[in-house]
């Protein structure tokens, strides 16, 4: 069989593009795990204080000077700017792991394993779905389709993070004033944050419980506290524990404390209410335009328009 009439079969190139798809997989996964493997502090500093040394003549350690030529500057700051990379890229993910409350106990690189995992099941969904259509479109579709199941758990986790900082807003101030209710019976601010925990179950109860958990275990409370609002992402949570523990080394009472910041969220609480309230005409108006009138068009001059047609076509127009 000759090149032009393997050509014009698209069925005889899946074998090929699938094993070339399969070939790629393989070798970017291996630079993933190469990538996120992490050394050894007792590595790492050998390696540097190895690298300023050679071997003699006669095998014996000689320091050589550090060669600054244009190429090993360069090999230099391509290596610092990769590690940089790839342990703010960590960070990242796992303060976004953080902030969707750990789901399933998942680390950034199991999360990453689900990425890829999601990537390869749309390759193969793709693949499948694509076998009679031109090389070339089905190539198309299974990178396309491929990247967009890479993408589809970062989607996923970014709004479970909304929606789990929505929940920790809207809780706030009902909570706070269970707080000030709590401190002002005589009980402790960890007494009142449990009894808080044990009386509703939402994002903010169970992190209120995490943090009454570390202090528990011998963590310093400001310590705890202020964990807890950079574990949500939470503006108004990460004030409210920095006035809280200002007031506490300036030694200012915390029932007056969470009293006025009980105060503070409701009337934040109103101002998001009203400020949703005017926004709710401005998104009303795309439905409005698009998909009220078009009906309310169809259902008041429809009668109309054959109305007109009739009285058009018995006059000659």
């Amino acid at each position: 069989m000759d090149i032009p009439l393997l050509s014009q079969n698209p069925l005889l190139f899946s074998p090929l593009l699938v094993g070339i798809l399969v070939s790629l997989f393989v070798l970017f996964l291996w630079l993933a795990f190469q990538a996120f493997r992490t050394p050894d502090e007792l590595e790492l500093r050998l390696d540097d204080y190895m690298s300023g040394f050679e071997f003699g003549e006669e095998g014996e350690w000689a320091e050589v000077e550090q060669q600054k030529g244009m190429s090993e500057s360069f090999k230099h700051l391509l290596r610092t700017l990769g590690q940089f990379a790839i342990r703010r890229n960590m960070t990242k993910w796992q303060q976004m792991l953080d902030e969707a409350g750990n789901p399933r106990g998942w680390t950034p690189v199991d999360f990453m394993g689900l990425r890829v995992l999601s990537g390869l099941l749309m390759l193969g969904l793709s693949a499948l779905l694509t076998l009679r259509a031109p090389a070339q479109q089905r190539l198309f579709f299974i990178l396309t389709l491929g990247l967009v199941g890479y993408m589809l758990p970062s989607f996923w986790l970014r709004r479970r993070i909304k929606k789990r900082q929505a929940e920790i807003i809207r809780a706030m101030p009902d909570a706070i004033d269970m707080l000030t209710i709590g401190v002002e019976a005589g009980l402790s601010f960890e007494a009142s944050m449990l009894r808080v925990g044990t009386q509703w179950d939402n994002e903010l109860t169970r992190i209120f419980k995490q943090a009454v958990t570390e202090i528990r275990l011998g963590t310093p409370r400001a310590v705890a506290l202020q964990r807890m609002a950079d574990r949500t992402g939470v503006q108004e949570l990460r004030s409210f524990v920095g006035i809280l523990n200002q007031s506490v080394q300036l030694g200012i009472s915390i029932a007056n404390v969470l009293r006025s910041q009980a105060e503070e969220m409701r009337l934040q609480r109103r101002q998001r209410a009203e400020e949703l309230a005017h926004q709710a005409t401005v998104k009303m108006i795309f439905p409005l335009v698009f998909l009220i009138f078009p009906a309310l068009f169809i259902v008041i001059l429809g009668p109309a328009v054959t109305l007109f047609a009739e009285l058009f076509s018995s006059t000659g127009f």
